[in-house]
């Protein structure tokens, strides 16, 4: 039967794990003694059917597959688990009636918005990124707290210097750890138009200028050489002046961009806390 198979742990990784980055795997734990399983094996292979590839079924018979049972915490069959990108994304056990089944299916199967989404990164590969930001655009027409379309037209828009467009898209979305990192490349990003002789010739004539330390450190991050960007900000931290929050505010931006574990983050984390407190 077409997007059906009986499979067992050898077929595992590539069957399940690696098939499911490309489209929803639905997983059946199921024995042969199991009376349940008979009821609900008829309504998978049904709407895997009806479906026509929208998502992949393999059935997986617990006793001649004890360790992936275990494995996958199958205490009672049948055991239904929906695999996205290599992981369980849900999961539902016993022999429910077809409708809710299919309600299930609804928050395992991509939406059209998904599918936007997946189409835009497809022009961003190909190198059509004025195609991509209207398919991200359309995706959040239909899921306006879509992240991944969010963050996606978000990174376009930074890309070609729309640093307040992003912004507001991104202040739209549900925060998380990757909006707060976009953000703060925004921010970095809009700072990118000084020209760094002059900032360093300015930092030069007046080293205790906050306004001069921070525009310095702000140019150089907007061009990736954080290091020096965080020793100008910092300098301007430890002025202890009426923009000290505006320099520390930068610098958290800076250390944003890095991630939380980058040496950098770690080091100038530290010596920011030595200067504020």
């Amino acid at each position: 039967m077409d997007h059906v198979q009986d499979i067992d742990q050898e077929a595992f990784g590539q069957a399940v794990l690696q098939r499911s980055h490309e489209v929803p795997v639905v997983v059946d734990f199921w024995a042969e003694w199991c009376g349940p399983c008979k009821t609900l094996s008829p309504v998978l292979e049904k709407l895997a059917a009806e479906f026509e590839g929208g998502f992949e079924l393999v059935k997986i018979d617990v006793d001649k597959n004890q360790q992936l049972s275990q494995e996958f915490g199958i205490q009672g069959i049948p055991n239904v688990i929906g695999f996205r990108d290599g992981q369980p994304a849900s999961r539902f056990t016993g022999a429910l009636p077809e409708s809710a089944v299919r309600q299930w299916l609804g928050g395992l199967l991509p939406t059209a918005a998904d599918r936007l989404v997946e189409a835009a990164r497809d022009e961003v590969i190909e190198g059509d990124t004025t195609r991509a930001e209207e398919l991200f655009t359309q995706a959040l027409g239909l899921d306006s707290d879509h992240a991944e379309a969010g963050t996606g037209l978000a990174s376009l828009l930074i890309a070609r210097g729309d640093t307040e467009g992003a912004l507001i898209v991104l202040g739209k979305l549900t925060p998380s750890a990757e909006t707060e990192r976009l953000q703060a490349a925004a921010r970095v990003t809009a700072s990118q138009g000084g020209d760094i002789g002059e900032l360093e010739a300015a930092v030069e004539a007046e080293p205790g200028s906050e306004a001069a330390l921070i525009a310095l450190g702000m140019a150089l991050a907007a061009k990736s050489e954080h290091e020096p960007a965080l020793d100008y900000l910092l300098k301007a931290v430890s002025i202890k002046g009426p923009r000290t929050e505006e320099a520390r505010r930068a610098m958290i931006d800076v250390f944003g961009i890095l991630g939380n574990e980058h040496p950098l983050t770690i080091d100038y984390r530290k010596r920011l806390a030595s200067q504020l407190f």
